[in-house]
Protein backbone atom coordinates (compact mmCIF):
# COMPACT_ATOMS: atom_id res chain seq x y z
CA UNK A 1 0.00 0.00 0.00
CA UNK A 2 2.60 2.66 -1.20
CA UNK A 3 3.01 4.69 1.87
CA UNK A 4 -0.08 4.87 3.48
CA UNK A 5 1.32 3.85 6.94
CA UNK A 6 5.15 4.00 7.17
CA UNK A 7 7.32 6.11 5.14
CA UNK A 8 8.07 5.79 1.63
CA UNK A 9 11.67 5.06 2.93
CA UNK A 10 10.53 3.15 5.82
CA UNK A 11 7.80 0.99 3.83
CA UNK A 12 11.13 -0.05 0.87
CA UNK A 13 13.34 -0.73 4.28
CA UNK A 14 10.97 -2.93 5.69
CA UNK A 15 9.72 -4.98 2.13
CA UNK A 16 13.60 -5.47 1.61
CA UNK A 17 14.12 -6.94 4.94
CA UNK A 18 11.38 -9.27 4.57
CA UNK A 19 12.19 -10.48 0.87
CA UNK A 20 9.27 -8.81 -0.88
CA UNK A 21 9.76 -7.97 -4.55
CA UNK A 22 9.09 -3.77 -5.26
CA UNK A 23 6.83 -3.60 -8.20
CA UNK A 24 5.45 -0.23 -7.64
CA UNK A 25 4.48 2.64 -10.04
CA UNK A 26 2.94 0.17 -12.79
CA UNK A 27 -0.12 1.82 -14.03
CA UNK A 28 -9.16 -20.16 6.95
CA UNK A 29 -12.01 -20.43 7.97
CA UNK A 30 -15.05 -18.86 8.29
CA UNK A 31 -15.47 -15.50 10.60
CA UNK A 32 -16.47 -17.14 13.75
CA UNK A 33 -18.90 -15.94 16.31
CA UNK A 34 -20.85 -16.84 19.32
CA UNK A 35 -23.79 -18.96 19.38
CA UNK A 36 -25.66 -16.73 21.57
CA UNK A 37 -24.99 -13.35 19.16
CA UNK A 38 -26.98 -12.50 16.40
CA UNK A 39 -25.02 -11.05 13.78
CA UNK A 40 -26.42 -8.32 10.80
CA UNK A 41 -26.06 -9.32 7.90
CA UNK A 42 -22.85 -9.34 6.03
CA UNK A 43 -22.73 -6.77 3.88
CA UNK A 44 -19.91 -8.10 0.65
CA UNK A 45 -18.66 -6.24 -1.89
CA UNK A 46 -17.52 -8.25 -5.39
CA UNK A 47 -15.08 -5.70 -7.29
CA UNK A 48 -12.62 -3.69 -7.85
CA UNK A 49 -11.41 -1.17 -5.07
CA UNK A 50 -8.53 1.30 -4.30
CA UNK A 51 -7.01 2.91 -1.84
CA UNK A 52 -5.05 6.01 -0.92
CA UNK A 53 -3.56 7.72 2.10
CA UNK A 54 -5.50 10.10 2.83
CA UNK A 55 -9.57 9.90 2.25
CA UNK A 56 -10.62 12.35 -0.55
CA UNK A 57 -13.26 14.80 -0.38
CA UNK A 58 -16.78 13.90 -1.39
CA UNK A 59 -16.60 16.04 -4.39
CA UNK A 60 -13.74 13.88 -5.39
CA UNK A 61 -15.36 10.41 -4.60
CA UNK A 62 -18.34 12.00 -6.37
CA UNK A 63 -16.53 12.50 -9.75
CA UNK A 64 -14.74 9.47 -9.29
CA UNK A 65 -17.92 7.20 -9.12
CA UNK A 66 -17.62 6.55 -12.79
CA UNK A 67 -18.05 2.57 -12.13
CA UNK A 68 -14.59 1.93 -12.71
CA UNK A 69 -14.26 1.63 -8.75
CA UNK A 70 -17.04 0.38 -6.20
CA UNK A 71 -15.41 0.53 -2.91
CA UNK A 72 -12.52 2.70 -1.55
CA UNK A 73 -10.66 1.78 1.57
CA UNK A 74 -10.45 4.31 4.40
CA UNK A 75 -7.67 4.19 7.43
CA UNK A 76 -10.20 4.86 10.38
CA UNK A 77 -6.75 4.76 12.94
CA UNK A 78 -4.16 2.99 14.94
CA UNK A 79 -0.76 4.86 16.40
CA UNK A 80 0.87 4.07 12.81
CA UNK A 81 -1.88 5.58 10.35
CA UNK A 82 0.61 7.36 8.20
CA UNK A 83 -1.88 10.33 7.11
CA UNK A 84 -3.98 12.89 8.18
CA UNK A 85 -7.47 12.72 7.67
CA UNK A 86 -9.21 16.03 7.65
CA UNK A 87 -12.06 14.33 5.40
CA UNK A 88 -12.73 11.28 6.92
CA UNK A 89 -15.57 12.01 9.57
CA UNK A 90 -19.38 10.93 10.04
CA UNK A 91 -20.75 13.21 7.55
CA UNK A 92 -18.56 12.05 5.04
CA UNK A 93 -18.83 8.52 5.55
CA UNK A 94 -22.65 9.47 5.30
CA UNK A 95 -22.41 11.19 1.92
CA UNK A 96 -19.86 8.82 0.05
CA UNK A 97 -22.39 5.87 1.46
CA UNK A 98 -25.20 7.64 -0.63
CA UNK A 99 -23.12 8.50 -3.77
CA UNK A 100 -22.95 4.75 -3.81
CA UNK A 101 -19.58 3.90 -2.59
CA UNK A 102 -18.94 0.75 -0.33
CA UNK A 103 -16.29 1.69 2.34
CA UNK A 104 -13.32 -0.68 3.25
CA UNK A 105 -11.63 0.35 7.21
CA UNK A 106 -8.33 -0.31 7.61
CA UNK A 107 -6.60 -0.09 11.12
CA UNK A 108 -3.14 0.13 11.47
CA UNK A 109 -1.97 -1.06 14.88
CA UNK A 110 0.94 -2.52 16.06
CA UNK A 111 4.20 -3.82 13.93
CA UNK A 112 5.95 -6.82 14.46
CA UNK A 113 9.14 -6.27 17.14
CA UNK A 114 11.70 -7.45 14.36
CA UNK A 115 10.21 -4.87 12.09
CA UNK A 116 13.70 -2.55 11.27
CA UNK A 117 11.88 0.61 10.07
CA UNK A 118 10.53 2.96 13.11
CA UNK A 119 6.87 3.07 14.56
CA UNK A 120 5.23 4.65 16.54
CA UNK A 121 3.65 1.56 17.91
CA UNK A 122 5.42 -2.10 18.21
CA UNK A 123 4.28 -5.24 19.83
CA UNK A 124 6.44 -7.28 21.99
CA UNK A 125 6.41 -11.02 23.11
CA UNK A 126 5.21 -9.63 26.31
CA UNK A 127 2.41 -7.37 25.45
CA UNK A 128 1.61 -8.59 22.14
CA UNK A 129 -2.03 -9.88 23.88
CA UNK A 130 -2.88 -7.22 26.06
CA UNK A 131 -2.17 -4.14 22.79
CA UNK A 132 -4.05 -6.67 20.62
CA UNK A 133 -6.94 -5.90 22.75
CA UNK A 134 -6.12 -2.14 23.33
CA UNK A 135 -6.16 -1.50 19.92
CA UNK A 136 -9.34 -3.56 18.86
CA UNK A 137 -11.20 -1.73 21.06
CA UNK A 138 -9.81 1.42 19.85
CA UNK A 139 -10.57 0.43 16.19
CA UNK A 140 -14.23 -0.68 16.95
CA UNK A 141 -14.85 2.82 18.67
CA UNK A 142 -13.21 4.78 15.98
CA UNK A 143 -15.36 2.44 13.26
CA UNK A 144 -18.33 3.48 15.12
CA UNK A 145 -17.59 7.05 15.52
CA UNK A 146 -17.59 7.15 11.64
CA UNK A 147 -20.84 4.86 11.55
CA UNK A 148 -19.71 1.94 10.35
CA UNK A 149 -21.91 -0.27 12.71
CA UNK A 150 -21.89 -3.77 14.11
CA UNK A 151 -21.01 -6.48 11.44
CA UNK A 152 -19.04 -4.23 9.51
CA UNK A 153 -15.58 -5.88 8.87
CA UNK A 154 -12.71 -3.84 10.36
CA UNK A 155 -8.89 -5.15 8.65
CA UNK A 156 -5.86 -4.84 10.35
CA UNK A 157 -2.75 -3.91 8.38
CA UNK A 158 0.36 -5.69 9.22
CA UNK A 159 2.96 -4.28 7.26
CA UNK A 160 5.87 -7.22 6.22
CA UNK A 161 8.61 -8.75 8.81
CA UNK A 162 10.89 -11.72 8.96
CA UNK A 163 8.29 -14.65 9.71
CA UNK A 164 11.50 -17.11 10.06
CA UNK A 165 12.05 -14.69 13.56
CA UNK A 166 9.82 -17.46 15.44
CA UNK A 167 9.81 -15.30 18.33
CA UNK A 168 8.42 -12.37 16.35
CA UNK A 169 6.33 -14.16 14.47
CA UNK A 170 4.52 -15.67 17.81
CA UNK A 171 4.34 -11.94 19.03
CA UNK A 172 2.09 -10.90 15.79
CA UNK A 173 0.00 -13.97 15.74
CA UNK A 174 -0.71 -13.16 19.13
CA UNK A 175 -1.72 -9.52 18.60
CA UNK A 176 -3.42 -10.83 15.82
CA UNK A 177 -5.20 -13.55 17.85
CA UNK A 178 -6.23 -10.83 20.23
CA UNK A 179 -7.40 -7.90 17.93
CA UNK A 180 -9.42 -10.42 16.28
CA UNK A 181 -11.44 -12.48 19.65
CA UNK A 182 -11.72 -8.58 20.66
CA UNK A 183 -13.21 -7.33 17.51
CA UNK A 184 -15.86 -10.41 17.20
CA UNK A 185 -16.78 -9.72 20.88
CA UNK A 186 -17.77 -6.58 20.00
CA UNK A 187 -19.62 -8.15 17.18
CA UNK A 188 -17.27 -6.63 14.15
CA UNK A 189 -16.08 -9.13 11.79
CA UNK A 190 -12.25 -9.04 11.59
CA UNK A 191 -10.08 -8.76 8.38
CA UNK A 192 -6.49 -8.78 7.92
CA UNK A 193 -3.93 -7.05 5.14
CA UNK A 194 -0.68 -8.56 4.70
CA UNK A 195 2.21 -9.82 1.83
CA UNK A 196 1.93 -13.35 0.62
CA UNK A 197 5.75 -13.20 1.26
CA UNK A 198 4.83 -12.84 5.50
CA UNK A 199 2.34 -10.97 6.95
CA UNK A 200 -0.31 -12.55 5.12
CA UNK A 201 1.14 -15.84 4.38
CA UNK A 202 1.96 -16.36 8.62
CA UNK A 203 -1.77 -16.09 9.10
CA UNK A 204 -3.08 -18.18 6.23
CA UNK A 205 -0.24 -20.70 7.00
CA UNK A 206 -0.72 -21.31 10.44
CA UNK A 207 -1.01 -24.75 11.81
CA UNK A 208 -3.30 -23.35 14.80
CA UNK A 209 -6.31 -21.28 12.99
CA UNK A 210 -7.96 -20.38 16.65
CA UNK A 211 -9.16 -16.67 16.48
CA UNK A 212 -7.22 -15.80 13.45
CA UNK A 213 -9.17 -13.44 10.96
CA UNK A 214 -11.85 -14.54 8.75
CA UNK A 215 -10.81 -12.27 5.75
CA UNK A 216 -7.87 -11.88 3.88
CA UNK A 217 -6.54 -8.99 1.91
CA UNK A 218 -3.05 -10.15 0.51
CA UNK A 219 -1.03 -7.93 -1.15
CA UNK A 220 0.98 -9.52 -4.58
CA UNK A 221 1.70 -6.82 -7.11
CA UNK A 222 0.99 -8.97 -9.93
CA UNK A 223 -1.59 -6.59 -11.75
CA UNK A 224 -4.03 -9.22 -11.84
CA UNK A 225 -7.27 -8.58 -10.95
CA UNK A 226 -8.36 -11.54 -9.39
CA UNK A 227 -8.89 -13.23 -5.94
CA UNK A 228 -8.22 -16.49 -7.45
CA UNK A 229 -5.93 -17.05 -10.15
CA UNK A 230 -2.90 -15.83 -8.07
CA UNK A 231 -4.26 -17.36 -4.99
CA UNK A 232 -1.16 -19.06 -3.26
CA UNK A 233 -2.17 -21.04 -0.86
CA UNK A 234 -4.73 -24.11 0.08
CA UNK A 235 -8.12 -23.04 -2.02
CA UNK A 236 -10.17 -24.16 0.47
CA UNK A 237 -9.16 -21.19 2.55
CA UNK A 238 -11.24 -17.85 2.57
CA UNK A 239 -13.79 -19.03 0.37
CA UNK A 240 -17.31 -17.63 0.15
CA UNK A 241 -16.50 -13.90 0.06
CA UNK A 242 -13.32 -13.55 2.61
CA UNK A 243 -11.08 -12.51 0.11
CA UNK A 244 -9.25 -9.33 -1.42
CA UNK A 245 -5.81 -8.90 -4.02
CA UNK A 246 -4.17 -6.01 -3.96
CA UNK A 247 -2.76 -6.12 -7.34
CA UNK A 248 -1.25 -2.69 -8.54
CA UNK A 249 0.20 0.03 -6.50
CA UNK A 250 1.25 3.95 -6.80
CA UNK A 251 -1.01 3.94 -9.62
CA UNK A 252 -2.03 7.80 -10.94
CA UNK A 253 -5.04 8.49 -12.35
CA UNK A 254 -7.76 11.07 -13.13
CA UNK A 255 -11.08 11.02 -12.91
CA UNK A 256 -13.83 13.80 -13.67
CA UNK A 257 -10.74 16.51 -12.64
CA UNK A 258 -9.08 15.24 -9.47
CA UNK A 259 -5.79 13.26 -9.92
CA UNK A 260 -5.15 10.99 -6.65
CA UNK A 261 -2.67 8.09 -6.43
CA UNK A 262 -4.12 5.18 -5.52
CA UNK A 263 -3.53 1.39 -4.92
CA UNK A 264 -6.07 -1.12 -6.77
CA UNK A 265 -7.15 -3.94 -5.20
CA UNK A 266 -10.25 -6.95 -6.37
CA UNK A 267 -12.40 -7.14 -3.72
CA UNK A 268 -14.85 -10.02 -3.05
CA UNK A 269 -15.17 -9.65 0.98
CA UNK A 270 -17.16 -7.39 3.58
CA UNK A 271 -17.39 -3.91 3.67
CA UNK A 272 -18.52 -1.48 6.22
CA UNK A 273 -22.04 -1.30 7.24
CA UNK A 274 -23.37 2.26 6.64
CA UNK A 275 -26.64 3.69 7.11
Amino acid sequence: MSSHRLSKKSRYIAWATAGVAVVAGAGVAAQVSSAATVWPAQKTFTGRAFDTCTAPSAAAMKAWKTGFYGAAAVYIGGKNRGCAQPNLTASWVKTVNSQGWKLIPLYVGAQPPCQKSANPEKMTAANATSLGATDAKDAVAKASALGMKAGSAVYLDMEPYDTTDKACDNAVLSYVRSFTRTLRGKVYRAGYYGFTSSSAKAVATATDKTDLPGNLWYALWDQQNTTTADWPWDPKFFTNHSRAHQYMVNSKESRGGYTITVDRSAWDAPVAIVG
